[in-house]
């Protein structure tokens, strides 16, 4: 439904309904509020805590008879 289809819904609806249909829009909003916001990953962050081994690329012995 468009905005402007929206807004004659609204508007057709009697001055009851219509502080019904503000409340909610109100409720929706806190609602939204309350959920925390997710922070953007900062590039590197993580950098240092991670290590590898030296032999990381190395074969594993387990299959040196396919190797």
């Amino acid at each position: 439904m468009t905005t402007t289809k929206l807004q004659l819904e609204i508007n057709s609806l009697p001055q009851n309904l219509r502080q019904e249909v503000a409340d909610f829009v109100a409720f929706l909003k806190t609602k939204n509020k309350d959920k925390p916001k997710l922070k953007s990953r900062e590039f590197g962050f993580a950098k240092g805590k991670i290590k590898l081994s030296d032999d990381f690329d190395e074969p594993l012995e387990l299959f040196s008879e396919y190797i």
